[in-house]
């Protein structure tokens, strides 16, 4: 993978956040994953590994982080992929679900935002999962447990079912997720 490069297409109105002011987000993005990020205003995201990188997982990453940003997450909420390499990104593509019906997407959109943003926000307390809902996507940063406690709850929402089915799941993943980390914190060392 050294010394390769890929291609990611964002937003064009996402290519200023990608960059941030003066230049501050790339420059970021660039140092702590040691990669270099070619943008063009178009939304054209070209990111290039250098050669003999010891680890090119970081080429990955970076895709992931571009992705989320294009995708409408906030650069400092992208970074927890920097932070905490055990966090993933998970996006669902509505088309993918619902073809080109724009009714279609915008209805599942707005249950999935919740009046005034409820149900997002409850997604994302009760799986601690960053969620954006952003054009025709859900975009979702968090442990694995994390987003597919947050994935499986979109997906129910989509599915049709009624909210409080979802937050019952919800608050049953909660406690299995504490429940998960209190395990992991108090098992003995070996």
């Amino acid at each position: 993978m050294a010394g390769q490069e890929t291609f990611v297409k964002i937003p064009k109105e996402r290519v200023g956040i990608l960059i941030g002011p003066e230049g501050k987000v790339k420059q970021e993005i660039e140092t702590k994953l040691n990669v270099k990020l070619d943008i063009d205003k178009e939304g054209s995201v070209c990111i290039k590994l250098p050669e003999n990188i010891p680890d090119p997982s970081v080429f990955l990453r970076a895709k992931d982080i571009v992705t989320a940003i294009g995708r409408g997450f906030p650069p400092e909420t992208a970074f927890r992929l920097i932070r905490n390499e055990d966090d993933i990104f998970d996006m669902i593509d509505l088309r993918l679900i619902f073809g080109r019906s724009e009714s279609d997407i915008k209805r599942v959109k707005g249950r999935i935002i919740g009046t005034e943003g409820k149900t997002r926000k409850l997604i994302e307390e009760l799986t601690e999962a960053d969620v954006v809902v952003y054009g025709h996507t859900i975009g979702i940063i968090g442990s694995f447990e994390e987003s597919d406690a947050a994935r499986n709850a979109v997906q129910m929402v989509i599915d049709g079912c009624q909210h409080h089915t979802v937050y019952n799941y919800l608050q049953k993943k909660r406690t299995e997720l504490k429940k998960q980390k209190l395990e992991l914190w108090e098992k003995p060392p070996e």
